[in-house]
């Protein structure tokens, strides 16, 4: 199934102040310039939907609730639990003697339908200053301000599809939506290196960004039981739903950091090329939960540390010029985080552009297309003890993003 989405940002917003050695006082002195910038960016954009759906005879989403029911056997009043979702929504039944059951039968054949929707960002507030020492050696420093907002809504319907309208199951409906707002702080250090008139080459080095984050978590569950709950002398209405109660949860994050290394060329007065090397260590983001936590804790940190590792990415780009009209092309590669391939792909971005220089004023004209692919399974389950072989289906997800941003400047 396809999906698509269209947005208008204003990603990025500045203003840079220069002081510059002029006459006597430049050739005198050791720094040429030195200066102090702010500005607004958008570092990172969590727009994005998926849908997709299919028929499965070998697991059902109920299998869930089925798990957490025999894990936790006496939390079936409890809606704050999976076990207590599914027996208030009366997808889980009990015998004396076989225990736990789920209604849904997969082995009769399911219809399951999982959409994602998510939205945010983070929005960076940049505090710079740099300097020109001898027109050789260029020194930097940012220190960032991040605001994070993220907001993901998941539907996961699974439907009857064996045509039989008393085996106690027509159809269940999850939903779950999170809010997550967060602030936090980080530095950037750098330096670039005027080798010769025509080669410059330089390294950065950002920090993690230490987060503090809030989440605010919603789950519901509507069914449609058919029969069953008439069967047990309750409510003849086939539909129930259930609400878990509002969960909200303070903890700390922080992000991984990167070194980057880049060098340019330039080609006399009509252009240039250049290369970043960025090294990510994405299995170096930790959490920090409640004391209470510490447990869960150690097993999420854990977690992340054996899922990813640490990627290379490569930006080559280079741009021409033609009096006041710049051409712009460019290329990313973004490798695998995940350790393990079938979880993930690299990334690939492909850019061009169009810039024009007056004066005092410069416009520029962007596009960008990124695309990757991930897999994802709609539900994961996991019991207590083995139970036998569960066949959760797995999608196969395209993404695809194009972006288009118009940059306006004024040297003043």
């Amino acid at each position: 199934m396809a999906d698509n989405a269209t947005r208008f940002n204003i990603n990025n917003l500045g203003v840079v102040f220069t002081s510059a050695a002029e006459g006597r006082r430049y050739k005198n002195s050791a720094w040429k310039s030195a200066s102090f910038g702010i500005g607004v960016s958008r570092s990172a954009d969590f727009t994005s939907n998926h849908v997709y759906s299919g028929n499965n005879n070998t697991s059902s989403a109920s299998e869930v609730f089925l798990a957490d029911a025999i894990a936790y056997p006496n939390d079936y009043e409890n809606l704050a639990t999976f076990v207590g979702l599914g027996w208030g929504s009366y997808l889980l039944g009990y015998d004396t003697a076989l225990g736990y059951y789920k209604t849904p039968n997969f082995e009769t054949g399911l219809n399951q339908m999982r959409s994602v929707q998510q939205r945010g960002g983070i929005t960076d507030v940049n505090i710079s200053f740099g300097g020109n020492y001898e027109e050789k050696l260029m020194l930097g420093a940012t220190i960032g301000i991040a605001s994070l907002r993220y907001l993901r809504d998941v539907t996961l319907r699974e439907e009857d599809i064996s045509g039989n309208a008393d085996n106690d199951f027509n159809y269940f409906e999850y939903k779950e939506s999170l809010k997550t707002t967060g602030a936090g702080i980080n530095l950037k250090l750098g330096f670039i290196y005027n080798f010769t008139g025509n080669f410059r080459a330089g390294a950065a080095l950002h920090t993690p960004t230490f987060f503090g984050m809030t989440d605010v978590f919603n789950r519901s569950v509507t069914s449609h039981t058919e029969g069953f709950k008439a069967f047990l002398g309750e409510d003849p209405n086939p539909v129930t739903r259930v609400d878990a109660p509002t969960n909200e949860y303070q903890y700390s994050l922080i992000t991984p950091w990167r070194a980057v290394l880049s060098a340019a060329t330039i080609i006399g007065k009509r252009g240039f090329i250049s290369l970043d090397y960025e090294f990510v260590d994405y299995s170096s983001a930790r959490f920090s939960f409640d004391d209470l936590d510490s447990y869960y804790e150690q097993e999420v940190n854990s977690a992340i540390k054996n899922m990813y590792m640490g990627t290379s990415n490569l930006r080559l780009g280079g741009e021409v010029r033609f009096d006041i009209v710049m051409l712009r092309a460019g290329f990313g590669y973004y490798g695998n985080p995940y350790r393990t391939a079938a979880m993930g792909s690299e990334r690939l971005s492909y850019s061009a552009g169009i810039g024009f220089r007056f004066d005092n004023i410069f416009l520029d004209l962007g596009f960008n297309h990124t695309s990757a692919t991930d897999t994802e399974q709609p539900y994961a389950v996991v019991y207590p003890d083995p139970v036998g072989l569960i066949g959760v289906p797995t999608a196969t997800i395209k993404n695809s993003f194009n972006n288009i941003a118009l940059t306006a400047g004024i040297k003043f």
